[in-house]
């Protein structure tokens, strides 16, 4: 929800940004909030996009946020709301149990915002930006593998696959070479010092962006499993909203829009058939897709909020469908985790 939850454009991994909610108006417009209802706010972040919904009705709202540091800054908000606003710290893919856990066994919106945000950017210890030097983290909770540990364990093949995939970097064998030969010599443990490995082989022009943005992408997004987690959190809304109520997502990086729109084109049951393929029936449609494009910022927000520029808004409306079996596609195929870390 705010302008650092920009996976989409380069210059996140390295700059530092003032939390402004990205596309906020549209994302209410389209949420239609309405007094007594329950919306979760499944990437909470500084509360950009909740504050904007609890101004906008009488409602209730469960933020969640994996990142315990945001849950802790939450606590202000909390407090002024009057018991509408509750925070659980939780992955946005297991929304619906954590809305049962507070309990709403249906809700009337879900909205999500991909990527990091500008706080994790701006905190040199969390490791995610390169022009902060800081240990090489990248992790949004505070559990599980680092980027430090990949770069580690990671095989010449596979860190090529993750910068290629996630990064869709070109030189992405010539990074995999020269971080396997660097951490032959010692290890890589800090951001700066693997900026200055990339930015040895992947060569740039004034203006352009910095030679490891790509890189740090591909890394801090395969850490995070963000594609995996977006595909489980459409699933968990489809299974929590009532009929009418709203999904919106904003995502600001080519794959993560292409598993959202994915997810909308099959569930709105706008697929199209093959005339070579035998008839069969098709499910019924679990939603119905709001926006046939994506909403995307007008020049004035652009201008005001530059890494506002790539960020698209699509949003659909559940219908009383029953919820299908199975997650998203469209999600690109990586190495696993477990071979990543035993170097295979």
């Amino acid at each position: 929800m705010m302008t650092g939850r920009d996976a989409g454009q380069p210059d996140v991994a390295g700059g530092l940004a003032r939390h402004v909610p990205v596309l906020v108006r549209r994302v209410v417009e389209h949420l239609a909030p309405r007094d007594g209802g329950v919306v979760i706010d499944g990437t909470f972040g500084a509360g950009g996009y909740t504050r904007a919904i609890l101004a906008a009705a009488s409602c209730r709202v469960i933020a969640l946020d994996r990142d315990p540091s945001a849950i802790a800054r939450g606590a202000t908000l909390v407090a002024e709301n009057g018991g509408r606003l509750s925070l659980v710290e939780d992955r946005f893919a297991n929304l619906d149990a954590a809305a049962r856990g507070q309990g709403a066994d249906v809700v009337d919106g879900v909205v999500l915002d991909i990527g990091v945000s500008s706080m994790q950017l701006d905190t040199a210890e969390r490791g995610f930006s390169f022009r902060l030097d800081g240990p090489l983290d990248m992790r949004m909770s505070s559990e599980g593998v680092s980027a430090a540990d990949i770069v580690a364990a990671a095989s010449e093949r596979d860190l090529a696959a993750i910068v290629a995939t996630l990064g869709e970097e070109r030189h992405a064998r010539a990074v995999a070479r020269a971080i396997v030969r660097a951490r032959g010599e010692e290890p890589i443990r800090t951001t700066r010092a693997l900026a200055d490995i990339v930015a040895r082989v992947v060569r740039t022009r004034p203006g352009d962006i910095h030679p490891a943005t790509r890189t740090f992408q591909a890394l801090r997004m395969f850490v995070n499993d963000e594609l995996g987690e977006l595909a489980a959190a459409l699933a968990a809304a489809e299974r929590i909203l009532r009929p009418g109520g709203r999904l919106v997502v904003v995502s600001f990086h080519s794959l993560e829009d292409r598993v959202v729109k994915s997810f909308l084109v099959e569930r709105g049951g706008t697929v199209g058939v093959s005339r070579h393929r035998p008839e069969t029936a098709q499910p019924s449609p679990t939603f119905r897709v709001l926006t046939k494009r994506p909403v995307t910022p007008d020049d004035t927000e652009i201008g005001e909020n530059p890494r506002a520029r790539s960020a698209k808004l699509r949003a659909g409306e559940r219908t009383d469908a029953p919820p299908r079996a199975g997650e998203a596609g469209g999600l690109p195929r990586l190495p696993s985790l477990a071979d990543v870390m035993r170097g295979s």
